[in-house]
């Protein structure tokens, strides 16, 4: 069992020709409403790939394989515009809370994205998602950290690995450092998510025994096979699918 903490948001996406200027006004070519959140989509992509997961956190739709623990509260709601590979965000501060002891009960791991990590005490590993910055992030206590390279400021874990968009990830260890490249897809859509996607699948890898390099390809293919939809989430491909 994984237990992802943290943030989970209903995100409402359109897909647009172009940006708007200042007072501007653009006809979007897709809309969508999806959910969303670093650790709910970990979570989902962790159930995608055939891994018993829980999520703990504010949410009020369902997780689709995901046994859930819902914290009361608000969700999130967020407006994401997508133009190509890039994308603005308006979202709003999410509220925090304290995870149950009970809620970590049986896990191999505990994920936790930027909202998870204060909410949490656990002594099962610990798996931190840097794709927002961390206030008192104590990696000694981090068994496996996952910044992007924009936010990587050269800390380590004992199992850091730095995810680099489509030139894949950069896994570091006690023993060194291994660069694993990114898988290649043709029809992307859409980036968003492909981080979260990317943590959860790594550490379903982890859980069904494979070592660091093949994990971190499985990975790498789950996160770019995920960009074919505007979501984060609808494309997440299942362990089958994975080369």
């Amino acid at each position: 069992m994984i237990v992802c903490v943290g943030l989970a948001t209903r995100d409402t996406l359109y897909r647009l020709p172009e940006f708007p200027d200042p007072d501007g006004r653009v006809i979007a070519t897709e809309r969508t409403v999806a959910g969303g959140g670093p650790a709910a989509t970990a979570a989902v992509a962790i159930a995608k790939l055939g891994v018993p997961v829980r999520f703990v956190g504010i949410v009020d739709e369902d997780l689709p394989g995901v046994e859930t623990v819902r914290i009361p509260g608000r969700m999130v709601e967020s407006t994401i515009l997508v133009h190509g590979a890039d994308r603005s965000i308006i979202t709003e501060q999410p509220p925090s809370f304290r995870c149950p002891p009970d809620a970590l009960a049986g896990a191999e791991w505990v994920h936790v994205d930027h909202v998870g990590y204060p909410a949490v005490r656990t002594s099962a590993p610990l798996s931190v998602d840097g794709g927002f910055p961390i206030p008192d992030l104590d990696l000694s206590r981090i068994d496996l950290y996952a910044p992007p390279a924009d936010l990587d400021d050269g800390r380590r874990a004992k199992l850091t690995v730095v995810t680099r968009g489509g030139d894949g990830c950069t896994a570091y260890t006690e023993d060194g450092e291994l660069t694993v490249p990114g898988y290649p897809v043709d029809d992307m859509v859409s980036t968003l998510g492909a981080g979260d996607v990317f943590h959860g699948a790594l550490l379903a890898a982890f859980a069904r025994g494979l070592e660091l390099q093949p994990a971190l390809e499985k990975a790498n293919a789950a996160a770019a096979l995920s960009c074919r939809a505007l979501d984060g989430r609808s494309a997440i491909p299942t362990w089958e699918e994975l080369p």
